[in-house]
C-alpha cells in the first residue's frame, strides 16, 4: 500500500475529519446501520464518536458511552487477558499439559507431545474444527447452559500434531474460559467482571445477555438492511464471543493496556505480562505472524505483508462486527463497532493506515537471489481445516510459478518472489512451509489467514491410479471425505441408494442432518433419515406423495441430477447457463432442466457421452454407481465460480463446456 500523498499526524481534529468523510461514502453508508470509533493516542482519547443509528426504525442514534454492541469474537482478547491473570500469578504454566487444568476431562490426542496453555493462546492446538451449533441459537432466555457442561459435550480431538498449524479456534478460547473457571473457583464472567471490568471502570461491559446491558443493546441488522432477530447463545456464558460492551468502555481498556495495566487506582494487568501479550508467538514467515496471545495478525497490506508491530482482534457475528488493533510503538489504538453484518474493517483499517501511518504499507524487502525457477513440490490439493469444503488446488505455472484455484476465488496466479514466498496480482503474500513428514501449509489473505494443509488420498485397493475415477475418488480421500487408507477397498461399481447419496451430498459441507420428526414413514429410524428430513425440509426432494422416500432404493443418474438442481437453482446458475445444452438418450421430461445443469457446469465423470452433434448422453435412467457419484461430488467440491457469478470451465476442468 503507497501513501495517497495525503497522509496527515493523528491528532484529534484529523482523526474527526477522517472519520466523518469515511462514515460519509456512499458505499461505506452501505454497510452500517449504525458504528461507534475509539481512538487513544499517547494516554489521551483523541476521538470517541457515534454514527447513525442503533435502531434505525426508532431513529435511536449510537451513542459511543452508552450504545451497547455485541463485540463478537473481540470478546478472545479479554478471555485470554483472563487467562493471563492466572499465568501472572503463577497459578497457571504457558508450557503447561491443559489435562492439568481439566479435571476428570480426558483429552483424545493420539500424539506424543501434549496441547499446552500457550497453544490455546495461539490457536495452534491441533484441535479438530467445533463451530457454533444450530441448536446453539435460541431465544429462550431463561434456560441456562452452563459453561463447563458444553465443554464436555463438546470437548474435541487433536487431529493434527499440537503446535504445528495456525487455525482460528474458537473452542480454544472457550476452553481458556473454563479453565480460568476451574483455576479461579468462580464462575468465568464473574472472574472477568472483578479483575477486568471493574478495575477499568467497564461499567457497561459483560459477559451476560440480560439486565441493562441486553436493554441497551444496538439493533443488529443483516446484510439487506433488514433488522435479525434477537437471539442468545448455548453456553451461556461465551468467553470466545458473549461479550457485550461499548466504545466508551473499549476506550478505558485502551488506554491502561497501552499504560502497562495502570489504571490510575492500581494495575489490572502488570507491564510484563502485556509486553509478553504483545509479541507474536506464531509465524508461517516474518511477513506474515500468525498470532499473539489473544491477538492475531493484522490484514496484509498490498506489497507490504502484516506488520509484527500490528496487534488486531476481529470480530463478527449475525448483526454486528468489531475490530479493535494496537500500534504499541505509535502508543496508539482504535476500536471500530457496527451493527450491520458486513466487512467494514476491510476497507476502514488501509484506509486509515494509509492515511495516517503509511510507513507500515511500505513494499517489504525480500531477498530473492536464491529463488528457485522450477516447481519445488509444492502442487497439489490444500484443505482448510476450519472448513473442509474450501479446497485450494495449486498447479505449476511455469518459471517457478504456481496456478492457485478456489471455489471462491478467480484464478490467482502466484509469482515467485523468493522460496517459497510467492505474490498474488494485487500484491498479497502466499507462503508456503515444509513441516514434519513431508506435509506442507500454504497461508494467503486472498483466502484466509490460518494454514491450509496439503493432502494426498493414499487411494483404496480396487482403484489403481490409472483408473478412470482415480482422480475423484482420491480427490475426496485428501479432503478426508472417504477414510485415508491404502489398504481398504471403495467397491467403485457398488450403487448408491438414494438415502445414501442424500447423506453424503449434505455431508460434503459438513451439514448436520435435521433434528425434526422426519416425515416419511420409511425414512423413519433409518441411518440417514435424518438427512432426508433435511432435504425435504430444504425442498430438494419431494417423496412419492404417498408419504414413502424409498430411501433403500438405488438412485438414478437423473434423480441425483434433480436433488442438485433443486439445491443450486438460483440467479448464481440462470436457465441461459444450459438454454443450449442439447440432450440425447432418455431423460424424464421433470429431470432435463436438472440434467442440463449438470452438463453444462460439469458434474459428471467419464460416464458420461459426447456425441458427434455435439449432444451429450448423460445416461440419465442409469442408476449410479458409488465411483460416479464420487465424481460428481468431486466436481461440486471443485468447480470455481468467476466474479459475475458465472462458471469458469475451461480452467477447471481443461474443457469447455458443452454450453458454449
Amino acid at each position: 500500500m503507497k501513501s495517497t500523498g495525503n497522509t496527515a499526524e493523528l491528532t484529534s481534529t484529523n482523526a474527526q475529519a477522517f472519520m466523518d468523510e469515511f462514515f460519509e461514502r456512499g458505499e461505506i453508508k452501505e454497510q452500517y446501520a449504525g458504528a461507534a470509533v475509539v481512538i487513544v493516542k499517547e494516554g489521551q482519547i483523541i476521538l470517541e464518536q457515534g454514527y447513525g443509528y442503533a435502531n434505525k426504525e426508532k431513529q435511536q442514534k449510537v451513542d459511543p458511552k452508552s450504545t451497547v454492541f455485541r463485540v463478537a469474537s473481540v470478546s478472545k482478547l479479554f478471555t485470554a487477558i483472563a487467562l493471563m491473570k492466572l499465568v501472572e500469578q503463577g497459578k497457571v504454566g504457558l508450557q503447561d499439559d491443559i489435562s492439568k487444568y481439566l479435571g476428570d476431562l480426558k483429552q483424545d490426542n493420539p500424539y506424543p507431545n501434549p496441547v499446552t496453555i500457550e497453544q490455546l493462546l495461539t490457536h495452534t492446538t491441533g484441535f479438530e474444527v467445533r463451530e457454533v451449533r444450530p441448536e446453539d441459537t435460541h431465544t429462550d432466555y431463561e434456560t441456562r447452559v452452563d459453561l463447563a457442561d458444553y465443554v464436555r459435550l463438546t470437548l474435541p480431538p487433536v487431529v493434527r500434531e499440537p503446535g504445528t498449524t495456525y487455525m482460528y479456534d474458537n473452542f480454544a478460547s472457550m476452553l481458556q474460559g473454563y479453565i480460568v473457571e476451574k483455576i479461579s473457583c468462580i464462575p468465568f464472567q464473574t472472574y472477568v467482571e472483578q479483575t477486568i471490568f471493574q478495575p477499568l471502570g467497564m461499567n457497561n461491559s459483560s459477559f451476560e445477555f440480560q439486565g441493562k446491558l441486553r436493554e441497551a443493546l444496538a439493533t443488529g441488522y443483516g446484510l439487506d438492511g433488514n433488522p435479525v432477530p434477537d437471539y442468545a447463545y448455548y453456553p451461556t456464558v461465551m468467553p470466545q464471543g458473549g461479550m457485550l460492551s461499548t466504545a466508551g468502555d473499549f476506550g478505558k481498556f485502551m488506554l491502561a493496556f497501552l499504560n502497562g495495566g495502570h489504571t490510575g487506582s492500581g494495575h489490572f494487568l502488570s507491564d510484563h505480562t502485556i509486553r509478553e501479550m504483545m509479541q507474536y508467538r506464531s509465524y508461517i514467515h516474518p511477513l506474515l505472524p500468525d498470532s499473539a496471545y489473544g491477538f492475531e495478525a493484522p490484514p496484509q497490506l498490498p506489497g507490504a505483508g502484516a506488520s509484527s508491530h500490528i496487534f488486531v482482534k476481529e470480530g463478527g457475528m449475525d448483526g454486528y462486527g468489531a475490530y479493535i488493533w494496537f500500534i504499541p510503538e505509535q502508543n496508539t489504538a482504535v476500536f471500530v463497532v457496527h451493527n450491520q453484518m458486513g466487512r467494514i474493517r476491510d476497507t476502514f483499517y488501509p484506509a486509515f493506515m494509509n492515511h495516517f501511518f503509511p510507513q507500515y504499507g511500505e513494499a517489504a524487502t525480500i531477498d530473492s537471489d536464491n529463488a528457485r525457477k522450477e516447481d519445488i513440490g509444492y502442487s497439489g490439493i490444500y484443505t482448510d481445516p476450519r472448513v473442509r469444503s474450501f479446497v485450494t488446488i495449486i498447479s505449476p505455472a511455469g518459471n517457478g510459478d504456481f496456478w492457485l484455484e478456489h471455489t471462491m476465488l478467480p484464478k490467482q496466479k502466484l509469482k515467485q518472489t523468493a522460496n517459497g514466498i510467492y505474490t498474488d496480482e494485487q500484491g498479497n503474500f502466499a507462503v508456503f512451509k515444509e513441516g514434519k513428514n513431508g506435509k506442507v501449509y500454504l497461508k494467503y489473505y486472498g483466502l484466509t489467514d490460518h494454514y491450509m494443509i496439503r493432502t494426498q488420498g493414499r487411494g483404496f485397493i480396487d482403484v489403481a491410479a490409472d483408473h478412470p475415477y482415480a482422480e475423484y475418488i482420491r480427490g475426496l480421500q485428501s479432503v478426508d471425505f472417504y477414510e485415508n487408507d491404502a489398504v481398504l477397498s471403495f467397491q467403485p461399481e457398488r450403487l448408491v441408494t438414494r438415502g445414501e447419496f442424500i447423506r453424503d451430498f449434505f455431508a460434503l459441507f459438513g451439514i448436520p442432518g435435521s433434528n425434526n420428526p422426519v416425515m416419511f414413514q420409511d425414512a423413519v429410524n433409518h441411518p440417514h433419515g435424518k438427512y432426508i428430513q433435511l432435504a425435504a425440509e430444504a425442498g430438494i426432494v419431494l417423496g412419492d406423495g404417498k408419504g414413502m422416500y424409498h430411501p433403500d432404493r438405488p438412485i438414478t443418474r437423473q434423480e441425483a441430477a434433480l436433488i442438485v438442481w433443486r439445491h443450486v437453482s438460483s440467479p448464481q446458475y440462470p436457465e441461459s447457463l444450459h438454454t443450449e445444452v442439447k440432450l440425447s438418450g432418455n431423460t424424464d421430461e421433470l429431470a432435463i432442466p436438472a440434467v442440463k445443469l449438470m452438463a453444462a457446469i460439469g458434474y459428471y465423470g467419464p460416464q458420461a457421452k459426447f456425441l458427434a452433434d455435439g449432444s451429450i448422453d448423460f445416461q440419465s435412467q442409469e442408476p449410479l454407481s458409488h465411483q460416479e457419484e464420487a465424481a460428481i461430488l468431486y466436481k461440486i467440491l471443485l468447480t470455481r465460480l468467476l466474479p459475475d457469478g458465472s462458471i469458469d470451465f475451461e480452467s477447471q476442468f481443461g474443457q469447455a463446456s458443452p454450453a458454449s
